[in-house]
């Protein structure tokens, strides 16, 4: 086994949960087809060896055959893939040239029943009928053509079954039955991979947990079958569905939530924070309680995206003058070597907005730059290139703070790397409290956390990271205010549930009601390690590097050298059966 996550759809064919599952994996596809997938592309020898070799992407070839008129009975030979599939999928190949066909004006609401019954989104018949996302979605509406949804029945027709385990259909009869009471959605992190996984379902859960205690009713929505967060009794209701845009606000034009959640599932749903808020800024929906309307709860879209916009971060830094590496913003190659040029080689380079260094680098000569360049535009070509200066024989620091809507901030934990800066957080061992940071960096760091927090009136949690040079001199690496994969870690090392108190924060209260108003410095030492599981890959580079790598991890827990846990002072650390030395 090779992989380290999956997805579930449900549906009421398997046409319609096969769509589903494909747009799920948030491989960047809306569904199967009706895209310009890069098999259409092959020729045909190309094609046909990838039909009868077993791959990850062999079920777009199948696509790209059909489209280029292979017969199904061809097909199978090569594949072996049952016929009955294939005829299966072929009825999508042929709803797909039937929508080709038409513009949106002329598709009539029976048009819209049969493709939405065939599991096909929105933004698919978008990209057939050569319209927006937008239009398609207000055409559908207009016409009265939205989703039921139906309940799994865990009783096997015996008896009624009363489990709030939903998934959505096309179907006449909506089985849903919402309620009027407080109630919250808390959006999960889609399928496991490397840089999102097991972390951030933690956190979803705590806050179903904690806002379940609090009174709300908890909503949750995901599309992983192994984890927790979709276990039937982990929310009061679980909506099994994709995480895009259509599929969202589905979900919140039915249950008129109090609160969204976005912070808790990783990129996956930040990703779809600013087009919720948008959607909630034009409609204005009341929430089903009559408490107000429908908002986003905790940091909002705006503070998210000033984090993750470049431009935009750099002008706050500047104003609370805080040190980041130098670097730049390149939206072409010309740009790209500018910026190396004057900072100097080695870079790290990554697109912007993405989680687990995904596409992230260090490049050493203008000619690796420029082949990195061609490969980053396929993370995500509609976002820049950040450039900025590598930090050579640095150490990397992670802190995990908390605020709320009262300015009040906590240091949840300030974690050291026991690798150099440059190596990703998730394939980092690291160490809490810290061992060999001095207290005047230790005093900035608290200081920059803070001024940052507050700057982008953070309500929640924030993560940032840091890295000190062999000369003391801090630097500030990144800033993101979101739930991060080290929260577990740092909640389980200081005995606080920072994920319930997060929860909690974004519901109101404030920290000072929730009895943590100062940061706790354990008296043991916890350690972090990441599973690396090379071996499952040959020829696979060995290297750590910026870009995440590790599926797991380990936790260690015991005292151990200093007992004092010194905060700046010499003591009997240098004397411990171990290679850290206290730092004045």
């Amino acid at each position: 086994m090779k992989s380290v996550g999956e997805s579930m759809a449900l549906g009421r064919t398997f046409q319609e949960s096969f769509q589903k599952a494909v747009r799920s994996l948030e491989c960047g596809y809306s569904g199967w087809g009706c895209a310009q997938v890069a098999e259409l592309d092959w020729d045909l020898e190309h094609l046909k060896y990838n039909l009868r070799v077993p791959n990850p992407d062999r079920i777009h070839a199948i696509y790209a055959a059909m489209k280029k008129g292979m017969k199904v009975d061809e097909i199978h030979e090569l594949s072996f893939v049952d016929k009955w599939f294939l005829t299966q999928l072929k009825e999508l190949v042929d709803v797909e040239q039937y929508l080709m066909a038409r513009s949106l004006s002329h598709l009539t609401k029976d048009d819209f029943i049969e493709v939405k019954k065939r599991g096909y989104s929105d933004k698919q018949i978008a990209f057939a009928t050569k319209s927006t996302e937008k239009e398609v979605r207000s055409q559908r509406i207009s016409f009265g053509v939205t989703p039921s949804y139906k309940r799994v029945d865990t009783c096997a027709a015996e008896f009624e079954a009363n489990t709030p385990y939903m998934y959505s259909s096309y179907d006449a009869e909506c089985e849903s039955a919402p309620t009027k009471r407080k109630k919250v959605l808390i959006l999960g992190g889609g399928p496991n991979r490397i840089g999102q996984g097991i972390e951030f379902d933690y956190c979803c859960c705590h806050a179903s947990f904690s806002l379940q205690s609090a009174g709300y009713e908890t909503i949750m929505m995901n599309s992983n079958p192994e984890t927790v967060s979709t276990d039937y009794d982990t929310s009061d209701r679980l909506y099994f569905e994709p995480l895009t845009v259509e599929d969202v606000l589905n979900v919140i034009d039915l249950e008129r939530p109090d609160g969204i959640i976005v912070q808790f599932g990783g990129q996956t749903p930040l990703k779809l924070a600013l087009p919720i808020q948008q959607y909630l800024d034009k409609h204005k929906p009341l929430s089903a309680s009559g408490s107000g309307h429908v908002r986003i709860w905790g940091t909002s879209p705006d503070s998210i995206d000033a984090a993750e916009d470049r431009e935009r971060f750099n002008a706050i830094i500047k104003e609370l003058n805080i040190e980041q590496p130098k670097g730049g913003i390149a939206k072409s190659d010309a740009d790209a070597l500018a910026i190396a040029a004057d900072i100097g080689y080695p870079v790290v380079v990554r697109p912007s907005y993405v989680l687990g260094g995904r596409g992230m680098e260090i490049v050493y000569s203008d000619d690796k730059l420029v082949m990195y360049l061609k490969n980053a535009v396929a993370v995500d070509p509609e976002c820049p290139v950040l450039i900025d200066k590598y930090l050579s024989d640095a150490v990397e620091i992670d802190v995990d703070a908390l605020a709320d809507s009262h300015g009040n901030v906590v240091i949840g934990g300030v974690m050291e790397h026991i690798e150099q800066a440059g190596v990703h957080s998730g394939d980092s061992a690291c160490i809490l409290p810290t061992q060999t940071i001095s207290s005047s960096c230790l005093t900035t760091i608290h200081l920059w956390t803070t001024k940052l927090a507050k700057s982008l009136n953070v309500c929640g949690l924030m993560n940032c990271q840091y890295a000190i040079t062999m000369s003391g001199e801090v630097f500030l690496l990144e800033a993101n205010p979101r739930a991060s994969r080290t929260v577990p870690f740092v909640s389980k090392a200081i005995g606080h549930p920072l994920a319930k108190y997060a929860a909690l924060v974004m519901s109101g209260k404030s920290l000072n009601e929730i009895g943590f108003t100062k940061e706790v410095i354990p008296a043991h030492v916890a350690v972090k390690e990441a599973v690396l599981p090379f071996d499952k890959f040959p020829g696979c580079d060995v290297l750590l590097g910026p870009e995440m790598r590790s599926t797991g991890e380990v936790m260690g827990i015991d005292f151990s050298g200093c007992h004092c846990i010194c905060q700046g002072s010499n003591c009997c650390w240098a004397e411990a059966t171990t290679f850290w030395q206290c730092v004045p």
